[in-house]
């Protein structure tokens, strides 16, 4: 009776961790914060803050991001960082934080709309990915 008990003991604890690893897995819930630019007109010439803030509700690591800015009628690509999408920042918290100068020699021309696009995701490429964006405007 005693080794019966021991065995279904030892079941039961098996079972359990492999339900505690099923039901923690690799869920992220990421997010991607923008902190700056916000949606109000800039203009040429202005240095633009860009703050984002990724984090993983569950407390995963964040693995990767990427910070764009693009043309909204055409696509074009003006700024994409960092250059390493690889991050992975274990306390499941990271601040991405750089600048922008808003002018001819970075692509950014006048009266055009731009969209900053931040975009986190898991250990494989499109694995819960969250992509936030803020549209802007640049005038003279």
């Amino acid at each position: 009776m005693q080794n019966n008990t021991l065995f279904i003991l030892l079941i039961l604890s098996m079972l359990s961790c492999k339900k505690d690893e099923a039901e923690v897995g690799d869920i992220y819930e990421y997010h991607a914060h923008i902190m700056s630019p916000n949606s109000d007109h800039k203009h040429l010439g202005d240095e633009l803050p860009i703050v984002i803030d990724f984090e993983s509700h569950t407390g995963q690591p964040v693995h990767h991001i990427n910070v764009s800015i693009y043309r909204k009628s055409d696509g074009s690509t003006m700024y994409s960082k960092p250059e390493e999408a690889h991050i992975h920042e274990t306390s499941g918290e990271y601040t991405f934080m750089d600048s922008l100068l808003l002018d001819a020699s970075n692509g950014i021309t006048v009266n055009n709309v731009y969209v900053l696009e931040a975009k986190v995701w898991g250990h494989e490429d499109g694995v819960e990915e969250e992509i936030s964006t803020v549209e802007f405007q640049v005038q003279p």
